[in-house]
């Protein structure tokens, strides 16, 4: 089989081309250019798009002995990846750029480009499992847990996988860098990247503030009274604790939370944690990694890279997707994608467009899922981890 290795620079996309020349395919190393500014990003920066991590790359295929290509991306990478991230933001949702860039770029302008040229399959060094099933090749979660990826390619059909190949998909980290050390890969004790590698220093907020006009507006309470005011709405997200300047302590004493962003008028929303509670959403633009579930079927939902997978009902429209979950959520914004799965299985995912509260009858409930769903002030990264 002829494949494309696509090689970030980073330890797991060096252990993923070595395995598969190991296996006997006939491997070429391919480094996405992704970044126009790569060159002023330090090497210390947390992204994954230096030109220190292309001549890492290099040197892992040349000693692998492989070529090595570099493909220069970064105009997708910019229209699909980067201006999408803005939009969605100026739009008052949360985007995840790692699950675009898959979506649009390493899965689909990448895979597309492999295969044109001859190509049979592209390989990265995600941590997530592809076996064989009743209706094709299916996405699985990877065998360790605590670094599985396979939120971030909830958005595969069954086309890419068909031509996806994941090699650390039954790895643990530590045995991928002892894998690595013992090849002599330099690699092997290099950090993860983190964050969003368009953003390296972490300032989501400072970014968007340079891409967007920023309109000064009130924080306002469930009631309607002002209590704060803010710079511009560009950065808030459903869920935010910190950073929110209030002017005015809630009488009760606990923290206020952001429950809604509004752009149209400028206004942040801010209240007490059990105004987070979601019981259901509904999602569009479905990707499915396979058939599309038929009538309302039980599955297991994420809505966080890292986030607990929690029990739902699901039922697919024309279009959209309706998730009802078996207890509250809390933190769950627009623009967030949902990934379902079957057991291990990933069974496709969505763009979460619209959520709704318990009713009032309800009574009182509690929230399920992570602790750190009504904590982060930039939930859309880290949210791969993949050199």
């Amino acid at each position: 089989m002829r494949v494309v290795a696509a090689m970030s620079g980073g330890v797991d996309s060096a252990v993923a081309a070595a395995r598969m020349v190991d296996a006997g395919h006939e491997v070429i190393g391919v480094h996405l250019a992704l970044n126009r500014q790569a060159a002023t990003l330090r090497e210390s920066a947390r992204g994954c798009c230096t030109l220190e991590d292309a001549a890492d790359a290099r040197r892992v295929a040349d000693l692998v002995g492989i070529p090595f290509y570099v493909w220069d991306l970064s105009a997708a990478f910019e229209q699909e990846v980067v201006e999408d991230f803005v939009a969605e933001y100026a739009r008052g949702r949360t985007p995840n750029p790692c699950i675009r860039c898959n979506e649009k770029v390493k899965f689909a302008a990448l895979l597309d480009r492999a295969l044109a040229l001859g190509f049979d399959a592209v390989a990265t060094g995600h941590y997530a499992r592809i076996a064989e099933g009743p209706h094709g090749r299916e996405l699985h979660r990877a065998r360790d847990r605590a670094k599985d990826q396979s939120y971030v390619l909830g958005v595969l059909d069954a086309r890419q996988l068909a031509a996806t190949e994941l090699p650390l998909g039954d790895s643990t980290k530590d045995e991928v860098r002892a894998d690595a050390a013992a090849r002599g890969l330099a690699v092997a004790r290099k950090p993860d990247s983190h964050d969003i590698c368009f953003i390296p220093d972490g300032d989501t907020r400072g970014f968007l503030a340079t891409r967007l006009d920023l309109r000064p507006g009130p924080v306002v309470g469930l009631d309607g009274a002002v209590v704060g005011e803010h710079d511009g709405v560009v950065g808030f997200t459903v869920g935010q604790r910190h950073g929110l300047r209030l002017s005015r302590p809630a009488a009760d004493g606990r923290p206020r939370y952001v429950v809604q962003v509004r752009p149209d008028d400028a206004t942040v929303v801010v209240g007490p944690r059990e105004a987070l509670f979601v019981t259901a959403l509904t999602a569009g633009q479905p990707r499915w990694c396979g058939p599309a579930p038929r009538g309302p079927v039980r599955l297991g939902a994420q809505i966080r890279a890292h986030g607990e997978e929690v029990p739902a009902v699901v039922t697919v429209g024309r279009g959209a997707v309706e998730v009802t979950f078996d207890a509250p959520l809390t933190g769950v914004a627009r623009g967030q994608s949902v990934v379902l799965y079957d057991g291990t299985r990933v069974v496709g995912s969505a763009t979460i467009d619209a959520t709704r509260a318990p009713a009032a009858e309800d009574g009182p409930t509690s929230p399920t899922g992570p602790a750190s769903s009504t904590g982060p002030a930039n939930p859309a990264g880290p949210a791969s981890g993949t050199e």
